[in-house]
């Protein structure tokens, strides 16, 4: 039976070594079409997010961690760039006829699931977990997915319901960003 909870700092080895195996520059092209995740966390980043409870880990019957989802505050993803960036872009944005805020949303993400696991519902029962802790204090959730990332674009906006609110370029790539109602279930 596979469980889901919010992370501690027994964790960490286990969520340094998933980001290992499917980080995007650890992967060559053929296994880059099956997923990846481009933001790489220190020891020290992944310490500050547990404090905040935003990571949310996946375990097999065995114990094995075998997926995590990040989530947090504007204020800690501010310290990579790219979140900068899609804060400079939210007075443009809406979402379902809200404007966006650092105060009403939230970053979803990374996610990041062992390949043997995908396909199997572990997205929206990692995300449900997440979902209940974080829409006790925002209504809205923001994400980022880089283009070339089809499989996760797919799993977000057809098994989870986000929708795609944002295109933009940063460092020569291309991404979406998407938002989603923090009030609605993703489980069925």
């Amino acid at each position: 039976m596979i469980t889901t909870r919010i992370g501690t700092n027994a964790d960490i080895d286990g969520v340094l070594a998933l980001q290992e195996r499917y980080l995007y520059s650890n992967l060559n092209k053929l296994e880059r079409q099956k997923g990846f995740v481009t933001t790489p966390f220190t020891t020290a980043q992944i310490e500050e997010i547990i404090q905040q409870n935003g990571i949310f880990i996946a375990e097999n019957e065995l114990g094995t961690l075998i997926g995590y989802a990040f989530a947090g505050s504007w204020r800690y993803f501010e310290q990579w760039e790219i979140f900068n960036y899609m804060v400079s872009r939210f007075p443009q944005l809406s979402f379902e006829g809200k404007e966006i805020t650092t105060s009403n949303s939230f970053q979803y993400g990374p996610v990041c699931i062992d390949e043997a696991y995908r396909g199997k519902g572990l997205l929206n029962q990692l995300f449900e977990e997440m979902r209940l802790e974080f829409v006790k204090n925002y209504p809205i959730s923001i994400t980022f997915i880089n283009k070339v990332n089809v499989i996760s674009e797919k799993a977000h906006t057809k098994k989870l319901g986000w929708q795609i609110i944002d295109e933009f370029e940063f460092n020569s790539k291309n991404y979406i960003a998407l938002a989603f109602n923090m009030r609605n279930s993703v489980l069925t």
